[in-house]
């Protein structure tokens, strides 16, 4: 268990920080100490939250100071073990890329000197770790994006991205799960829905899992969205 390093993030936050660096190893621990805080079930604690490196928890000050639930994670971060966390889920998620789905396919193919077919190879042959879920409910950031491929984020952020559409920034890849503004490069959509608030849990991944895409065509991803259109009509007036 590598040192943990504990300072207020305001006067209602603790940010732990676990290492520097972006890493599957680090993340692991990251998710191996927020379970056990879960776990715990310190009465003090409000929310837990997870990210590339470290983790922030909102507190109640009136329950516990910052000095004593400090000693807690401590002294919880010394008692846990790799063998917390379960084993991670592969989940595939078929996408659509290029053309309307994927504006900047070409714009990543260009600037790396590829092809767009060796792109969407390139993109669609690694399993991806969900480091951590961010800006939007199910917004997944994956690790694991081959260097070939690393493409700056747009000079000027969009205002509106459909949902499903997969990106790239920098050295991440991602998806977002429902309409927002945003400025990766987007190369694809995905027909499934990663986030619905009427379903519980309301995401279908977690930081731990990884996303395997894999390449279908436009008139499959419309099979698959009017299918998804149905199911959701067929609920909703049962």
């Amino acid at each position: 268990m590598p040192r943990l390093t504990i300072a207020p993030a305001g006067d209602r936050a603790l940010a732990i920080k676990v290492g520097d660096t972006i890493s599957p190893e680090i993340n692991l621990t990251v998710r191996n100490l927020a379970i056990a805080l879960e776990k715990q079930q310190i009465p003090a604690v409000l929310d837990i939250v997870p990210a590339y490196c470290s983790i922030l928890i909102n507190y109640d000050p009136l329950i516990s100071s910052l000095n004593d639930l400090t000693i807690k994670i401590k002294e919880l971060g010394k008692a846990i073990n790799d063998s917390v966390v379960e084993s991670p889920r592969t989940i595939e998620i078929p996408t659509v890329y290029g053309g309307n789905y994927g504006p900047e396919l070409s714009y990543v193919a260009q600037f790396n000197g590829l092809t767009e077919l060796e792109v969407i190879d390139i993109h669609s042959s690694n399993d991806y770790l969900v480091y951590a879920m961010g800006f939007t409910p199910g917004f997944t950031y994956l690790g694991g994006l081959s260097d070939r491929i690393v493409t700056p984020r747009l000079q000027t952020p969009r205002t509106e991205i459909p949902a499903g559409s997969v990106g790239i920034a920098e050295q991440q890849t991602g998806i977002y799960p429902i309409e927002s503004p945003g400025g990766w490069q987007l190369i694809g959509r995905t027909p499934v829905k990663l986030f619905d608030p009427t379903k519980n849990p309301p995401v279908i991944v977690e930081p731990g899992d990884y996303i395997r895409f894999t390449p279908i065509s436009s008139e499959e991803y419309e099979r698959i969205a009017s299918e998804n259109n149905q199911l959701e009509f067929e609920q909703t007036n049962q």
